[in-house]
């Protein structure tokens, strides 16, 4: 694939910027050369996708969206990141492989995509093991078309439904509308869930949500969009209960001061059991920094 004629005038995501990125950086904060902070095995996704030795993830450095209460701040916004080559890209995709993973994780990995492809490429054939693709929710229709064939498993957010929600958090009011359609192609790329005898996930849709304080109802109606709106044997629901109340959350996010109560998280997940949705719950406990990893770029 030709990435310089794509990172020219980046249109990778909905902000469309038209930056030319072989010679600065996009709305995303990135240029075409990939950065990343770490990649290793991590054991903290949902039980399908962490099933036995951890998913083999790499957190890519930038994104689009910049929610102001980013657990991943640091690389996310920040741009804390290492530059790697597409050929070491695909060295560690043979690494994490080598080291026993479940998977190759590819986090927020939008605004690279045209250089994942090429490091896939290279390396593909070799990989017996799932591709998953974990973003923000918030792609292009064509983004997606280009990795029909290269993902097996699809693990995106669905963030905000309301339009002012998600304007006030991360200056996209057309985030649903965006999302939720991402969500319908990637269900239909992918198709129905698919598991191994080891109740590992090999192909299908897993819909991360995670529930913020002060936005319960928020939160049942992207539950309730999702009952109506997708086939139940193409996806699972994993309701987040992790949000926490990070010190570099500014002033002017009150409501994001404090942590979500369990009346709050509680009723989204029972709203969604009485919906017959079926997926995954988050223990309290996981609202913590500790589970934020360190991005010392190991495994680069």
């Amino acid at each position: 694939m030709d990435t310089d004629s794509i990172f020219r005038n980046c249109r990778l995501c909905p902000r469309m910027c038209g930056a030319d990125r072989t010679s600065g950086a996009g709305c995303c904060g990135e240029s075409s050369t990939v950065h990343a902070a770490k990649a290793y095995l991590h054991m903290w996704e949902e039980p399908c996708i962490s099933y036995k030795n951890g998913a083999g993830t790499v957190f890519f450095s930038g994104c689009s969206l910049h929610c102001c209460f980013c657990q991943n701040n640091s690389i996310s916004n920040l741009m804390h990141g290492k530059p790697l080559t597409t050929e070491r890209l695909a060295d560690v995709f043979l690494s994490l492989a080598d080291k026993g993973a479940d998977n190759i994780e590819l986090v927020t990995p939008t605004h690279f995509v045209p250089v994942i492809i090429n490091a896939l490429d290279l390396v593909k054939h070799r990989l017996n093991i799932p591709v998953v693709y974990n973003s923000g929710g918030y792609e292009l229709p064509d983004t997606l078309s280009m990795l029909n064939g290269y993902i097996d498993i699809y693990l995106p957010d669905l963030k905000y439904f309301s339009p002012e929600v998600s304007a006030r958090y991360c200056d996209a009011p057309d985030y649903f509308s965006y999302a939720s359609s991402a969500v319908l192609k990637m269900i239909e790329q992918v198709g129905k869930l698919t598991f191994n005898d080891e109740g590992g996930l090999l192909k299908g849709t897993v819909i991360r949500h995670l529930v913020l304080p002060s936005h319960r109802h928020d939160s049942m109606n992207i539950i309730d969009w999702i009952a109506e709106n997708t086939p139940s044997d193409s996806r699972l629901v994993s309701i987040m209960n992790q949000y926490t109340p990070f010190s570099f959350i500014s002033d002017d996010y009150p409501e994001l001061k404090r942590r979500v109560t369990k009346m709050e998280y509680n009723s989204v997940a029972d709203h969604a059991a009485a919906l017959g949705i079926e997926g995954y719950t988050q223990e309290k406990r996981s609202a913590s920094e500790e589970y934020v990893p360190d991005f010392d770029f190991s495994g680069l």
